[in-house]
C-alpha cells in the first residue's frame, strides 16, 4: 500500500505503508472499497506539513495525507444496494458517531467523535484505494470527471456557507480571499441567487480566475483600495447584503463588518490561528447576523447534482495537477503557495 505519508513536520515520504491494509481496508457490509483516482492537495493537508499541527490535532505519528477524492468502486459490501462495481464516485471524508447527539441533531459535521480523513490520528487517502461506508459514498454523473469530482469537498464548504447565509435572490455579497474556498463560496452564493458577488484579495493572478470564473464576480485587489469603500461607492452607502471571510486572517476577520449592510449576516470560514476579535459596536448598528461554520453537512449531494447540471463550474479552479510518484514535489510546491494556483491535485495510477 505506497501511500504519501508525513513522517514529521517538514518531511513527507511516499512509501509502503501495510498497517493501513491491516487495520482499515476491513470491508463490511455496508462499505465500498474504491480504487483512488484525484486526491487535492488542501491547505489543512499543507499545514499538516508545514506546521505539524492544526490547533489542538497535532501529527505524533505518522500520517498518511489526503481528504479531498474521487475513485471507482471496486468492490462493495453484501449490503450495499446503491452502489456497484465500476461507480465512478466521490466521498465526504468525515464519519460521525451514528449515535452520538449531535448527529441526532443533524449537526453530524461538529460531533467531537468525528473520524475525518488526514485529521491526526485518523489517515488520509493519497494511497491507492480505501474502504468507506456506502451512506457516505456518492455516484457521480456521467459528465463530471475525476478532477471535478475531487473538488466537491471544498466546495461543500462555499454551499454550507451559504445554506448559513441565508442567501436571498438578488442579494449582494462580498468574499473575502480568492483562494480555493474562497472561489467555490463565490460560485455557490451565486448559484444561489445572489446578484453580484466582490472577491477581495491581494493576489492580482487570483483576482484574474476569479473573475473568469462568471461575469457577476467584481474582483477588488485590496492593495489598491478596500472593499468596504468599492461596496459602499456601488450600492448608493448601503453595504453588502452577506459577507464572507475566507481568508483565515485576524486582520480581515477583524474588518468583516465594514462593507456590510444593516441587518447583513457575516459568515466566518477561514480557520483562524488563534483567538480573533472584531469591532462588536459595528457589528451592533447594523443588528448584524454572525455565522460560523465547521466544515459542512448534508450538502454533498447537492454539490454533486450542481457540477452534473452545470450549476456550478469548477474546472477552472484546478490549476496544477500532479502524479501521484511526484507527490512530495506537489507538496513543496504547494507549500510555496504560488500566487498563479487555485487548486493542485494528485493523480493515483491506474
Amino acid at each position: 500500500m505506497k501511500s504519501l505519508v508525513l513522517e514529521r513536520k517538514n518531511d513527507l515520504s511516499l512509501r509502503d505503508f501495510p498497517q493501513i491494509a491491516r487495520d482499515e481496508e476491513v470491508l463490511g457490509p455496508r462499505d465500498v472499497r474504491i480504487k483512488l483516482h484525484t486526491v487535492g492537495i488542501c491547505g489543512s493537508d499543507v499545514h499538516y506539513y508545514t506546521h505539524g499541527r492544526i490547533g489542538p490535532f497535532v501529527v505524533n505519528d505518522p500520517m498518511i495525507l489526503g481528504h479531498e477524492a474521487s475513485g471507482t468502486v471496486i468492490e462493495t459490501g453484501t449490503a450495499v444496494t446503491t452502489l456497484k462495481v465500476g461507480d465512478r464516485v466521490c466521498m465526504e471524508p468525515g464519519l460521525p458517531d451514528p449515535n452520538s447527539r449531535a448527529t441526532r441533531l443533524g449537526m453530524y459535521n461538529v460531533d467531537p467523535a468525528v473520524r475525518f480523513w488526514a485529521t491526526p490520528p485518523v489517515h488520509g487517502i493519497l494511497r491507492p484505494t480505501c474502504v468507506h461506508p456506502e451512506a457516505f459514498t456518492f455516484k457521480l454523473p456521467d459528465n463530471v470527471g475525476f478532477g471535478e469530482a475531487a473538488m466537491v469537498e471544498p466546495l461543500a464548504v462555499g454551499v454550507h456557507a451559504v445554506n448559513k447565509a441565508r442567501v436571498n435572490p438578488g442579494d449582494v455579497a462580498v468574499v473575502l480571499g480568492a483562494g480555493p474556498i474562497g472561489l467555490v463560496t463565490a460560485l455557490s452564493a451565486l448559484a444561489s441567487g445572489c446578484a453580484c458577488v466582490y472577491v477581495a484579495d491581494l493576489a492580482e493572478k487570483k483576482l484574474e480566475i476569479a473573475a473568469g470564473l462568471n461575469p457577476a464576480i467584481v474582483p477588488v485587489n485590496v492593495l489598491a483600495g478596500t472593499v468596504a469603500d468599492r461596496v459602499k461607492t456601488d450600492t448608493d452607502g448601503w453595504g453588502a447584503d452577506v459577507v464572507f471571510e475566507a481568508t483565515g486572517s485576524p486582520k480581515a476577520a477583524s474588518q468583516a463588518f465594514e462593507p456590510l449592510a444593516p441587518g447583513g449576516c457575516v459568515v466566518m470560514i477561514g480557520g483562524q490561528p488563534g483567538p480573533i476579535s472584531y469591532d462588536a459596536g459595528a457589528a451592533m448598528v447594523r443588528e448584524a447576523r454572525v455565522e460560523n461554520i465547521f466544515r459542512y453537512a448534508h450538502v454533498f449531494p447537492r454539490c454533486v447534482a450542481m457540477l452534473g447540471s452545470g450549476g456550478i463550474d469548477v474546472k477552472p479552479l484546478i490549476t496544477r495537477t500532479f502524479a501521484f510518484d511526484d507527490g512530495v514535489h506537489a507538496f513543496e510546491v504547494a507549500s510555496s503557495a504560488p500566487a498563479a494556483d487555485v487548486k493542485m491535485q494528485i493523480e493515483l495510477p491506474q
